[in-house]
């Protein structure tokens, strides 16, 4: 689990890195879900955690960039 504070040090691509790492580990834990053999089920929650403040800060990103850049 990353903190905020960590994740906002990240450009816009290893966040873009970052997710998609995270759904690749998410996938691979549902793989171990399914043939019934999940060493750690807590990840889920994290992993998912993760995934979604990963989102927030690109949505900020974007919206900072639109406020700062009018398309007009």
């Amino acid at each position: 689990m990353m903190k905020t504070k960590e994740l906002r040090n990240l450009t816009k691509d290893d966040m873009l890195l970052k997710v998609n790492q995270l759904k690749e580990d998410l996938y691979k834990l549902n793989f171990q879900r399914k043939a019934g053999r999940v060493e750690k089920p807590h990840m889920f929650k994290l992993i998912k955690k993760d995934i979604a403040r990963l989102h927030t800060l690109l949505m900020e990103l974007e919206k900072k960039n639109a406020q700062g850049n009018p398309q007009n």
